[in-house]
């Protein structure tokens, strides 16, 4: 018998991991002139029927949903109507001259030399364009002159999309009870369950809560590397992201020993095959990896149909 989960220790060391996101963005008709401008050092407004001024430049009014009815220039200098630090950097809500909404963006000032009121002015950086990053950041300019609102007479084409990404750096704590299942497969090559309150079946992954009588699992207990198909689906198109080639198939497998669904992968040579042995009630084995285990489930590098 394992010992309980609970005797296991929890001081564990994280693992650093990161979600990186590359996508193109559509920034529209508005928000694309907006940035088309910027190496121009224009600021685009977007005017509405009402005369409400809009600074960066919206397709829509917020206050009543209607189209702007003209993109017009709004000055570099305003005033300072809110503001904070945020990751060392002093961010602000500044209220161009001549527009009734706040631009938020970077502030080139210490927090101790800000106040409420104050005139600030756009400084820009040469080296940017098609960002919003272009305006470095306001600075405060107690002596700039009061701007005003300009009309345009053209503009340049607005960006139609922008490549973009999204990276989150983050340090992963597996905690006592993932903790010893990926330290299990790495040094074992073995799957750990925990035992549902009164059976002898696994929940895998393990958890310290049964999902369904909502009361603390027990002891450990070994999974086996082999199982039955319960659920699965023929990946036969290619799609951004993907890691592994066309046609393979994604499976929910229940490993032996375990009452709940691992989902992995089983590599196929044709749909045809596929579409004749792999279905529900199909027996698998798992293949895993040669050399160093990472203590991952991708130390799993498939499964296999077990041939009976």
């Amino acid at each position: 018998m394992f010992s309980a989960p609970d005797s296991y220790p929890i001081d564990l060391p994280t693992f650093h991991s990161e979600i990186n996101l590359p996508y193109t963005l559509t920034p529209g008709r508005a928000a694309g002139t907006f940035l088309a401008e910027v190496k121009n050092r224009r600021i685009i407004a977007s005017r509405f029927a009402s005369g409400e001024v809009v600074a960066p430049a919206q397709d829509f009014s917020s206050a009543g949903g209607e189209e702007p009815e003209a993109f017009v220039e709004a000055p570099h200098t305003g005033v300072l109507t809110a503001f904070t630090r945020v990751d060392g950097q002093v961010i602000g809500f500044i209220r161009l001259d001549g527009c009734d909404n706040d631009f938020p963006h970077r502030l080139l000032a210490e927090l101790d030399d800000l106040s409420i009121g104050q005139r600030v002015k756009a400084e820009w950086d040469d080296d940017v364009e098609q960002s919003v990053l272009a305006i470095k950041g306001f600075r405060v300019a107690p002596d700039a002159p009061v701007g005003a609102v300009k009309p345009l007479t053209a503009t340049e084409e607005p960006l139609g999309v922008i490549p973009y990404a999204m990276k989150l750096d983050y340090e992963h704590a597996y905690g006592p009870y993932y903790g010893r299942m990926f330290d299990e497969i790495r040094e074992n090559g073995r799957f750990m369950g925990v035992r549902s309150p009164g059976n002898d079946v696994a929940l895998l992954p393990p958890r310290e809560i049964d999902d369904v009588t909502h009361t603390r699992t027990g002891t450990w207990k070994a999974c086996a590397d082999t199982g039955t198909i319960r659920g699965c689906s023929i990946i036969n198109m290619e799609v951004y992201g993907q890691t592994r080639k066309v046609p393979y198939v994604y499976a929910e497998i229940v490993l032996d020993g375990a009452s709940t669904r691992m989902i992995h992968v089983i590599e196929i040579d044709s749909l045809e095959e596929a579409k004749e042995k792999i279905k529900p009630g199909t027996r698998v084995r798992a293949v895993w990896t040669q050399g160093e285990r990472k203590g991952r489930v991708s130390d799993i590098e498939r499964f296999e149909v077990i041939d009976e």
